[in-house]
Parts: C-alpha cells; structure tokens; sequence
C-alpha cells in the first residue's frame, strides 16, 4: 500500500514537468516509427519492483539479525540512502549489529537509545539528512535502523523508506513468533515429560508463558469461594500431582489430598518441630526438608500452620514451586480467621472465667456460658497448669486448651501471671492430661493441680484456692511433677497459710463423719474410742484402762471403726489422718457436737 501510494505521488510529481521535445520526424521520442512502443521503466517502477523483492527475501528469513542485515544492505532501494546502524531489541537493550564489520559510532548508539522508542533525527558528519527509524511490531518494539543522505529526500523516497522499514519490522516480528513458538514448544514438551497427567492437561491448554496467570486465578478463584483448607489442598493436589497437606504450627495434620497418606498419622515431636519451623522462616520461598516441600502461612510473621508437597521423586520445579506460593497466599485468610474467631472465644471464655474466680452472680454466668456453648448448670472441678519452662502467656493457653480437649475435657480457660485456669464439667483423669500437655511442650516439667467438685457457682472461688493448694502441695513433694487432686491431699489441707474452720470441719467430716454419724444414732462412743486409742500410742491396755472398758470390748470397737470407717488402722496414711482428725475434732472443733 505504500509502495503504490509512493508511485502514485511520484507519477503527480513527474506530470507537472514539460513534455519532452519532438525529433527530427515531429514525434515523441517515446513513440516507436510505425507503431506504439512499451513505457520505458520509471524510476518509481525501479524502487518498487527493488522493494517487492527485498519484501519476498525479509519474509523469507528466519533469524532477525539476516532480516536486519538485509535492509541495511538494500536500503538504497528506497532512494538515496545510506544504512548508518542497525539494532535488535534483545531482554530490554538495544544491541547494535556490525555492517560490514563495523560497529555505530558511539554518539549514534547514545541518540538512539535517548530516543526511547520514538523516531527521531541523527546528526551524522558529512550527511545533512539523517533519522532513527523504530522497527515496530505487534509485540512492541523490536529495534531501529539509522538511515542517512547525502540529499534531502523527496517525499515519494520518504514514502518508500517509510515501507521498507514496514515491511523490516513486519518480518522481524514474524521472525520473533517463530523463535518464542520454537521456543514455547522446547519449554512445553519438556514439561509434559515431567508433569503428571493433570499438569499436562493444564499445559496443554493454556500457554507456558501463561501458566502463572492461570495458577494465580485458580487459587483465587478458591480462596474467593470461602472454602476450608481442604479445598485448597485438593486443588494444590490437583495442578501439581503431588500429596498436599496442611498441618497446624504444632505439626498435626489438618488436611491431606492425594495417595499414601500415612495412617495413623504420626505424633510429632515439639522440639522438632519448632526446629523445623526456625528452618524454613529463616529461607525466602519454600524449602525442601527431607521429602517435602514446604512453605509456611505466616502472616504478620506469626506462624498459623505448615502447607506442604510430598515429592518424594524430587519431581518439583519452579511451576510447582509457584502453584505452593499461590496455594499458601489463598490459604492465609482462611486460617488468619480462625485463628481471630480463636482468639475471640479464647477472650470471652477467659473473661467468663475471671469473674467466676472472682465471684459473679449466677444468672450473667448461665447466659454468658450458654453464649459461648458451655453448660455451667452442672458440677465443676477447678484445674490449674503449671509448667516450669513455659511463660503463661496465649500461646500456653493455646497449648494447655488443644490438650484438653485432646482428652475429652470440656472446660473454659483464662491465664494468670504463673499458671493456667481451667473450669471443667467433670474430674479430670490422674494423668490424661499431665501426658498430653508432655507431648505438647516436649517436656514432663509440668505440675497440675485439681480442686474438689463444687456444686455451686458461688464456690468456685474457694475451689479455685483448693486447686492451687494441690498444685503447691505437688510443687513442693519429692516427686513434683504430675496431677495433684485437693481431695487427695489428706493431711496436706490443713497445712499451711489461708485455712479456715470450714477446712477443718471439712477434713474432719471426710475422716471421722461417718463415726460422728454412727455415735449420734447409737448413743455411741467410737470416735472417743479412736481418739483415746491415738492419744495411748496404740497401747491396748492404756487404752481399755483408761476408757474403763476390757480388753475384748477394745478390740470389737476398734474393729467397728474399721467397717464403718473403711479406713485400716494399720495403713500409714490412714492412720496419720484419723490421728489428725481426732485432735482436730476434740481441740479446735470441740469434742462431741
């Protein structure tokens, strides 16, 4: 199109010339003598004809230094010109290309590249006229060509070096797709040897060069669905044909997606697993440990959860290292919010529990127990967690609520300074719960102590002094670590500060009620008996003297503590308490009454 319209301008141009002389016979001497004559060639038919052809060979050529090469050379096909310089586009440069050998002078390289991608002219010793041609195509610029001349040039020439760089910068971007078609075809049958079946399907479909695109809005497309992390690890499982898995920061699993999931799955190791932890947060990007692949969902720099690939094969590239980055973007939100909805239960439990150490009136604790799904009309044990190498602050409280609820325990939890409270609807198990916070923290440093039941909301308070009188009681025995239960402690209750005569009735009762009971339905005298006994050293005869009973009679009384009791005289701990409760029961409590 340029061409003709060159020859058409070129044509007006010629018209308004005079007609050239007649010869000797009176004709034109383009007329042929007896007959008409074929137009002589016009130096527009020349520049066109030179143009077509230099066309045919650009289009003609695969590599885009030869297409260059080839304009440089034909450009006086245009006019009267002269191919200065020449450069190709290459990762973002202009690189210049020799002609004949010869590199552009430095001051024509430093003009081209102010250019910046326009046109522009080129000051050139010794050519008046001079320009930076941009070779332009579909996919943007793809280099210049410096074009000089000893003449300003006509417009029609104009016209023709406006097509010829045209038809350059068209076959260069021909040139270009051939090469990045060659190229994506290398790139794509590389990947489907290495691919699963589900990646060759993907890479089938969708470009190489496309591939991040298309990952980024599958994963966005998941997270946008509000899906659980069970979504995300399908599709992970599904662009990588690998096992995918999400653990919490603890190392339990959460969510698996594909083969050879290992069942059970195994326990981890605490120490291990924050070594693991320190591991990869100290990397950029995800790390292979062992046979996995993993990458952390750390947002804010605190870790909520481990999202990994079993590659066993080592099979992973940078593909696959992109769809873990996505899937790790698209699952942070999901875990961010229950980790806020956590922490917000973890808040409202924990300020339902300070008021009920404190004391708080029954029917704001029903309403607010039932808020958070607790039932607090049943009766309740106090439990405090005590553990010497770990700071009583959230993240323990986290730790100590995932172990109860590990071992069934239904509770609400708040922390103090030193420990951590729990109220819980039933009696903990001996070592349940001991056991499982070992495993937690990695280590058995650990002291629990458990308060009697209380039936009454009102109690809590003073259950809650029980709880920590066992745990002090433990902290303080040979064997200090492990669960402790105030109902337990025997003797050890009326030891020490903030006892009151309620304890001590309370003690009292527990050993000698059931005698005390006895004596008031039988006018009897058992627990005088018992007392009397204590008071002789366990002598018989100073006993039944002093009591003025015979000996026989001693023995069958004595015998009767023991079956009403169900305490055995002869047991070391029985016997220390009875001894206690009955001084308690004559000389602080008063003797019979």
């Amino acid at each position: 199109m340029a061409g003709s319209r060159a020859h058409s301008l070129y044509h007006r141009h010629s018209s308004r010339k005079r007609s050239p002389p007649l010869d000797s016979a009176g004709q034109h001497p383009t007329i042929a003598r007896g007959g008409p004559r074929a137009p002589a060639r016009t130096p527009a038919d020349h520049a066109l004809h030179e143009l077509v052809a230099l066309s045919s060979a650009l289009f003609g050529t695969p590599d885009e230094v030869e297409i260059l090469r080839l304009a440089m050379d034909r450009i006086t096909a245009a006019g009267p010109y002269s191919a200065e310089a020449g450069y190709l586009e290459v990762g973002g440069d202009l690189v210049p290309s020799p002609r004949d050998g010869q590199m552009p002078a430095p001051a024509v390289s430093r003009r081209v590249r102010e250019l910046a991608g326009q046109d522009g002219n080129v000051t050139v010793p010794g050519r008046p006229w001079g320009r930076a041609l941009g070779l332009r195509g579909l996919g943007g610029l793809h280099g210049y060509l410096v074009v000089t001349s000893r003449s300003r040039p006509t417009e029609a020439q104009r016209y023709l070096l406006t097509a010829l760089v045209q038809h350059t910068a068209a076959a260069l971007s021909v040139a270009f797709a051939h090469r990045r078609r060659r190229e994506d075809a290398l790139e794509l049958h590389r990947l489907r040897e290495e691919r699963t079946a589900l990646q060759r399907q993907l890479i089938s479909v969708v470009a190489e060069l496309s591939y991040e695109r298309a990952v980024h809005a599958f994963m966005a497309g998941v997270a946008a669905s509000g899906d659980s992390e069970e979504a995300v690890t399908r599709a992970l499982h599904g662009l990588t044909g690998l096992p995918a898995l999400v653990e919490d920061r603890f190392g339990r699993l959460r969510s698996w997606t594909g083969p050879s999931r290992p069942v059970p799955y195994p326990e981890p190791d605490p120490v291990r697993q924050d070594e693991m932890l320190h591991a990869v947060a100290r990397q950029v990007g995800p790390v292979r440990i062992r046979d996995r692949l993993i990458t952390l969902i750390r947002p804010r720099g605190e870790v909520l959860g481990v999202l990994a690939l079993v590659d066993a094969r080592d099979e992973a590239d940078e593909h696959t290292v992109l769809a873990l980055e996505h899937a790790a973007a698209s699952l942070t939100p999901e875990l961010t919010h229950l980790r806020n909805l956590a922490e917000v239960e973890l808040r409202l439990h924990r300020e339902l529990v300070e008021d009920l150490l404190a004391g708080t009136d029954e029917a704001s604790a029903y309403a607010r127990s039932e808020a958070v799904g607790y039932d607090l009309h049943r009766g309740h044990y106090v439990v405090v967690v005590r553990w010497s190498n770990r700071t009583a602050d959230d993240s323990f409280a986290q730790t100590v609520r995932r172990a109860a609820s590990a071992v069934g325990m239904r509770s609400l939890l708040t922390r103090r300074s030193d420990h951590v409270v729990l109220v819980a609807d039933d009696r903990p198990h001996a070592h349940a719960l001991y056991e499982a916070l070992a495993r937690e923290t990695g280590t058995r440093s650990g002291t629990i102590g458990v308060s009697a039941l209380s039936d009454s909301l009102n109690d809590i308070p003073h259950h809650y002094q029980e709880a920590q009188r066992a745990l002090d009681v433990r902290r303080h025995s040979r064997d200090r670590y492990g669960t402790t239960f105030f109902d337990e402690l025997g003797l050890y209750r009326i030891l020490g500060p903030g006892n009151d005569y309620q304890e001590l009735e309370t003690f009292v009762q527990e050993w000698l009620g059931q005698l005390i009971d006895y004596d008031s339905l039988h006018h009897a005298t058992l627990v005088e008996t018992l007392s009397r006994y204590f008071d002789c050293g366990g002598n018989y005869d100073e006993t039944a003297e002093s009591l003025a009973i015979h000996r026989s009679t001693l023995r069958y009384r004595l015998q009767r503590i023991r079956d009403i009791s169900g305490y055995d005289l002869t047991n070391v701990e029985d016997r220390l308490n009875l001894q206690v409760a009955t001084r308690v029961w004559k000389i602080v409590l008063g003797g019979p009454g």
